[in-house]
């Protein structure tokens, strides 16, 4: 019995369970091993507030104040999806292998220059904005730098970063 379970931890596994168990103590195990999976979880935020900037999640827009951004009047899906992650890690490090499976599914070499390529055109949008930036975090991920203690009002549903 301890050669198998050890035998099991040699190749890979991370949990065991003997018999007799209980179904609630298997799902409480499963539920944990799901959380370590999928790290923290994004909350489902239609709008964020980037300093002038109001970012659109669901109409996937990016609103300069009276005028929408001419350079992307709209957001492409993976454009939406890692500024949405981004924001979700605001000041904080975004790991770049954690982005490229949340959004990409697979952290391969040709999506890790299609990403560098969606992150070069959110720094072209955020320029506007002195205080706003994203910057590389060398051997980690990228960093979406927000300004800290900022005196906005919250407004009901919109995140003020």
């Amino acid at each position: 019995m301890k050669e198998d379970i050890l035998e099991g931890f040699k190749i890979g596994a991370d949990d065991y369970l003997t018999k007799p168990f209980s179904m609630e103590e298997l799902l409480l195990r499963i539920e944990a091993i799901l959380r370590r999976v999928k790290g923290k979880k994004m909350k489902d935020i239609p709008f964020y507030k980037l300093g002038n900037f109001l970012f659109d999640t669901q109409k996937q827009t990016f609103d300069n104040g009276d005028k929408f951004t001419k350079l992307f009047p709209k957001l492409t899906t993976k454009e939406c999806e890692l500024l949405s992650l981004l924001c979700a890690h605001a000041n904080e490090i975004l790991e770049r292998n954690y982005a490229l499976k949340t959004i990409w599914v697979d952290d391969n070499y040709f999506n890790a220059r299609s990403m560098d390529v969606y992150i070069t055109k959110l720094r072209k949008l955020l320029k506007d904005d002195p205080g706003i930036e994203i910057i590389n975090i060398h051997g980690k991920g990228y960093k979406l730098i927000t300004p800290s203690g900022e005196e906005q009002a919250r407004e009901e549903g919109i995140q003020v970063l």
